[in-house]
């Protein structure tokens, strides 16, 4: 037997089509929102670090083969510029690249795993590569980045931008960042790829990745750091990182080594790309995402308006039957 009308029926239909409502816009705003871009999850973004302001700049070529170190961003002479920060000793000090080796010893040697999440690498599974692991091994050189210097975390607007530019060595260099053994590999630099390789470091940020040499030799890896400051200005450098890779690269010849190492497309002047290159493409990003964001909200007040008026009219309907079978009375 079909329900009588009466106005409590009336009342549950109109809670019942507002729940509707919310959850219709609700969808169609976490449409809106899944086209922003995925940003790299940083496994270790709370290492426990902090640097002082005073730390010293260092002085004199030294090769580092074990031990934390980090590369990022410092004021020397007021100058903008990209340092490697060594913690391989009691007093952690900072570091020109041009004087300072990254050795990657043998004992970083690993297995491609035989697995299609690691496809990225560009290498046969089952071959052995040099690795600077995520996770410090206390026999290999732990690398990764920071943004910690006192003066850059106050001048520098919610972060910076760690661009690779290129590589030069006898094989690839893939940088990738992995969270916990179940995650799918987050692959940041490749250097089988030409084009430039940006991805975003947050002001006070500490985490390490790892590093994939294919083969032994000398590499040398142009940098750039670029940031937009909090009084509006933009700042940018590039410097190139050292490595000699496996126990028998002579460190003579790494030192040595000099590279014109080619600008992608679109990065210039060589060698030093405009700090708002980025920025742009970050904008273009931005205005896409407001766009579909707009055109969401436009559909879902659509929805509301056409489900609005549709309940108007029924609770009318409605209405009018309860009139009727009450004799008319109001």
């Amino acid at each position: 037997m079909e329900e009588p009308v009466t106005a409590g029926r009336v009342h549950r239909r109109s809670r019942a089509t507002t729940v509707i409502l919310r959850g219709a816009l609700a969808t169609l705003l976490v449409l809106a929102t899944a086209q922003a871009p995925a940003r790299a999850a940083e496994p270790t973004p709370n290492l426990s670090q902090s640097i002082a302001a005073d730390q010293p700049l260092a002085t004199g070529r030294t090769t580092l083969t074990t031990g934390h170190v980090d590369i990022g961003p410092r004021y020397v002479d007021d100058r903008w510029t990209l340092l490697i920060h060594d913690g391989t000793q009691a007093q952690p000090v900072w570091r020109d690249p041009d004087d300072t080796l990254l050795r990657v010893s043998d004992a970083a040697l690993q297995t491609v795993p035989d697995d299609p999440a690691y496809a990225f690498l560009g290498i046969e599974a089952g071959k052995r590569v040099y690795v600077v692991p995520q996770v410090q091994d206390q026999d290999v050189v732990w690398l990764g980045w920071n943004t910690q210097d006192p003066r850059v975390m106050r001048t520098i607007d919610r972060g910076v931008t760690l661009t690779l530019l290129g590589v030069r060595g006898p094989g690839t260099l893939t940088t990738y960042l992995q969270s916990g053994n179940f995650s799918a590999p987050q692959p940041l630099w490749r250097s089988a790829e030409s084009k430039a390789q940006p991805f975003w470091v947050e002001v006070n940020t500490h985490t390490h990745a790892n590093w994939v040499f294919s083969a032994p030799g000398v590499y040398l890896v142009a940098v750039r750091v670029s940031a937009d400051l909090v009084n509006g200005e933009k700042v940018s450098a590039t410097r190139t990182l050292r490595f000699a890779v496996g126990d028998a690269t002579s460190a003579d010849e790494a030192f040595a080594a000099t590279a014109d190492i080619p600008v992608p497309a679109g990065q210039e002047p060589p060698g030093e790309a405009p700090a708002g290159a980025d920025d742009r493409a970050d904008g273009s990003r931005t205005l896409l995402i407001t766009a579909l964001a707009g055109t969401a909200v436009v559909l879902a007040l659509g929805l509301v308006v056409l489900l609005l008026r549709g309940r108007g009219a029924r609770r009318r309907a409605e209405q009018e039957r309860v009139i009727a079978s009450s004799g008319g009375q109001r």
